[in-house]
């Protein structure tokens, strides 16, 4: 075939060299006459590559020399690359080509992943991964179309890495953590980075192995004498791999610091001082964030008394940030006078009242943004607060944390008028009752724009709690694919305001207020 090709375009130009003037005057002036060139294309096609016998044993031989290539064999990469800008010239590259080699390309590699999982430890599995995603772009750039790149890598690494995310992580995370391993761990995590869902398993093997680890330090009495100083050496190593390894992703960040709470909290009979300050200051931290944003707190004094003994205790560092923290609400609450102030000036209408804590981020703890829809009023609002904010502090950045938002909603049931008290994202799924009676577990995903698992546990908390406002179907305590929702019209409680909690994530444990 590659002979009968070359034979042919070395003809087709010499015919066309001949009539050249011909195919540039009169062809060129007649747009239904096609050029000497494009015509001898359409006849190789016709009388010669339609044959289907003759195209499938030029495409399946094609495919057996790059399947043979995957297989170590030295194969004629030129011979590969005339063959297809044969079928690009034709233009029958996808058609007849792309479909199939995407086929069995991923035939193939369902079972190079197989055979990878069973046979090879994690160090040479990963390796060996990112040396046959360099040999496929390699492959595209030696005779591949370059728009069969996209296609083909993504194959490889769903069949190589995607169908064997737990797999891959059960042979060895464990191994590599354990031995500090950094520069395996990167590469873990820049081809855990590339598949769906990769970094999500990742990040919760990595919070099982911190728990795990920390609690045989913190359930063995006999570490009681050494205990922080391996509490410290853990968090340094595991500081260092997210700094190296993990590109100081923010989310494993977050989930190291809950993770080390977990386990210590096992500890609650220890004093605070046991665990070292830099632990404890972030455990305190978080508590006391929690206590402020939430209005839990005893009395501001009784907390300004608290920071003025660390203080004594531990020192100015230690407390700073805490102090910047109750600085934060004391500044809030002036802005939140201002503001209402503001909207009364600028006749801004609306029936929604608006509180705003704007916290500074080297005080507080870190909180991950969440990308949500919120109903348009509300989107007004936060537009008007950032206008007044920004009017008065130039050059500042407001990032909303909507996972810290509450609110209050008022309620119409058969059986009264109630006051619920609410996050923000139970707020956003029952607002969507003011337009329909009911909805699949789906089209709520859609509308609020939550991510999976934040809206289960936000529908178990509206449907599956005590105060069930909500009426799941079917009926059940977990919230499954394809559940439907209903508003709950005979839902009654004794008492006018109602505080639904939302539900918390599974192994968090918190300091009790």
């Amino acid at each position: 075939m590659d002979k009968c090709w070359q034979d042919h375009a070395r003809q087709m130009s010499m015919i066309r060299n001949i009539f050249l003037f011909l195919d540039r005057t009169y062809v060129f002036q007649i747009s239904m006459l096609s050029s000497i060139w494009d015509m001898g294309l359409e006849l190789f096609k016709s009388y010669i590559i339609r044959d289907q016998n003759v195209q499938s044993r030029t495409i399946d031989g094609i495919l057996l020399l790059i399947e043979k290539e995957r297989n170590g064999e030295m194969i004629d990469r030129c011979l590969i690359q005339r063959l297809l800008s044969m079928l690009s010239d034709l233009q029958i590259y996808q058609v007849s080509f792309e479909n199939k080699f995407l086929e069995e390309t991923n035939r193939f590699y369902a079972a190079e992943g197989r055979k990878l999982v069973q046979k090879k430890e994690i160090p040479g599995c990963l390796y060996h991964i990112k040396n046959l995603l360099e040999e496929e772009v390699d492959r595209v750039r030696a005779y591949l179309s370059l728009n069969t790149q996209k296609l083909l890598i993504a194959i490889v690494e769903k069949q190589l890495l995607g169908e064997h995310l737990s797999a891959v992580l059960q042979k060895g995370l464990s191994y590599l953590l354990d031995e500090n391993r950094v520069e395996d761990l990167s590469v873990l995590y820049q081809l855990f980075s590339r598949v769906e869902f990769g970094v999500q398993v990742l990040l919760q093997h990595w919070i099982d192995y911190i728990k795990k680890f920390g609690n045989s330090i913190v359930t063995n009495p006999v570490k009681d004498k050494t205990m922080v100083q391996e509490l410290l050496d853990f968090k340094d190593k595991i500081d260092f791999i997210i700094a190296t390894s993990f590109l100081k992703n923010e989310k494993f960040i977050v989930a190291m610091k809950d993770a080390f709470e977990t386990f210590i909290n096992k500890r609650s009979n220890k004093p605070a001082q046991l665990l070292g300050k830099d632990v404890f200051e972030a455990f305190y931290k978080k508590d006391l964030a929690r206590r402020l944003l939430l209005g839990k707190s005893a009395s501001v004094d009784a907390e300004k008394s608290m920071l003025s003994k660390l203080k004594q205790e531990c020192g100015t560092a230690f407390t700073n940030k805490l102090q910047g923290m109750f600085k934060d609400m004391e500044l809030s609450k002036d802005t939140m006078i201002q503001l209402k102030q503001y909207m009364q000036n600028q006749n801004i209408p609306g029936n929604i009242e608006l509180t705003v804590n704007i916290l500074t981020t080297s005080f507080w703890p870190t909180y991950i943004p969440k990308e949500i829809h919120l109903p348009p009023e509300m989107e007004r609002l936060q537009e008007n607060f950032k206008n007044f904010y920004l009017s008065k502090h130039s050059g500042r950045k407001l990032q909303w944390q909507s996972s810290l938002g509450h609110c209050v909603l008022k309620a119409e049931f058969k059986k009264g008028k109630k006051e619920l008290q609410v996050t923000l994202f139970q707020t956003l799924v029952l607002l969507m009752f003011n337009e329909g009676d009911h909805f699949s577990l789906e089209e709520i995903k859609m509308a609020t724009g939550l991510e999976d698992r934040e809206l289960r546990r936000t529908l178990q908390s509206l449907a599956c709690g005590r105060a069930r406002v909500l009426i799941k179907n079917p009926k059940g305590k977990d919230v499954e694919d394809g559940d439907r929702f209903f508003c709950n019209e005979e839902f009654k409680h004794k008492l006018f305001k109602i505080k639904i909690n939302q539900i918390q994530e599974k192994e968090t444990v918190f300091f009790s207020s």
